[in-house]
């Protein structure tokens, strides 16, 4: 029987201590994409160009600020909003990020989308995290978003197995502990995924969309596939929800690689007297690349300034 060398477990453990310090570089060597669930019609993997991997795979995630004005409780709120982008292997069992990579793991585009705002005296925060396969043929494989303000706070997670497990946690009555299980459908946050890595593979025309979990919570309304339609023109993507009386439209970079410049969302915000319709508008502040999970001393602190965020 082999003996487990020492150096070997305390790298093993330094690995998972420091497992948001992997980066993109664990994938730079991947030529096989695989997939994860049986039950998603898949395509033929899309392959990836010799530009994609110099941009993704150089061990460094792409975050951008957006100045941000929310709606609210029927008003605008003044905020600011990130987007980072990073490549990263992804466990296919687990469902999470690989400490230790190997070649049974899925290559994804993973996006952490991050909102800031007040309403009145207390601050909301809010973030969406979507783990979207680099071979873009199929569903994401994990969702999740969470929100927090001063009343309480929410979380929400989809796994895509079999079908999409949902697990939800709410202080609000009626929604406090879910687990529930839908049918495959298109996911509003995987959109922004795929539209980074093939704009052109947007899915148009009329279709049935899950809204962004953000959206079905700050609302509350049911957690399903709505009726939707989808149009793609020249650094545009529109999807608009009739039965929501709600729209999303993303501008972006139509050039590689496909960076997002833009969005605005229209809906019903506010309650009895005070709902009204509004949108939230974001705009880009400026763009970074960098290795952020190493970007940890009061020094490094200036980047914030370099996007804005102060």
């Amino acid at each position: 029987m082999k003996l487990f060398h020492p150096f070997y477990y305390i790298a093993a453990l330094f690995l998972t201590i420091s497992s948001c310090k992997q980066g993109s570089q664990n994938l730079q060597n991947t030529n096989e994409i695989t997939s994860l669930s049986t039950a998603d019609t898949l395509k033929s993997a899309q392959p990836l160009s010799d530009e994609f991997k110099a941009y993704w795979f150089a061990n460094a995630a792409e975050i951008t600020s957006y100045t941000l004005e929310q709606a609210r409780y029927g008003e605008i709120r003044k905020g600011t909003a990130v987007l980072v982008f990073v490549t990263e292997p992804f466990l296919k069992e687990e469902q999470v990020k690989a400490d230790l990579p190997s070649s049974t793991d899925i290559p994804v585009l993973k996006l952490n989308a991050t909102k800031s705002f007040h309403t009145g005296i207390y601050p909301y925060s809010i973030m969406q995290s979507v783990f979207y396969p680099l071979a873009n043929n199929q569903h994401a494989l994990k969702i999740s978003c969470s929100v927090q303000e001063w009343c309480g706070h929410v979380y929400t997670q989809l796994n895509n197995r079999t079908e999409f497990e949902v697990t939800s946690h709410s202080y609000f009555e009626g929604e406090a502990d879910e687990d529930f299980n839908l049918g495959k459908a298109i996911l509003e946050s995987e959109l922004w995924t795929q539209l980074r890595l093939d704009p052109e593979s947007l899915p148009t025309g009329d279709l049935e969309i899950i809204p962004s979990f953000e959206f079905l919570r700050l609302r509350h309304v049911p957690f399903k596939a709505y009726t939707a339609s989808a149009e793609l023109m020249a650094g545009t993507y529109t999807i608009t929800y009739p039965d929501l009386n709600r729209s999303l439209s993303i501008t972006f970079n139509p050039e590689f690689p496909f960076n997002i410049t833009s969005w605005e969302e229209s809906f019903i915000s506010g309650y009895g007297d005070n709902a009204k319709a509004l949108t939230t508008k974001a705009t880009q502040l400026k763009t970074i690349k960098s290795d952020y999970w190493n970007k940890t001393t009061n020094d490094d602190f200036k980047l914030r300034e370099r996007l804005g965020l102060n």
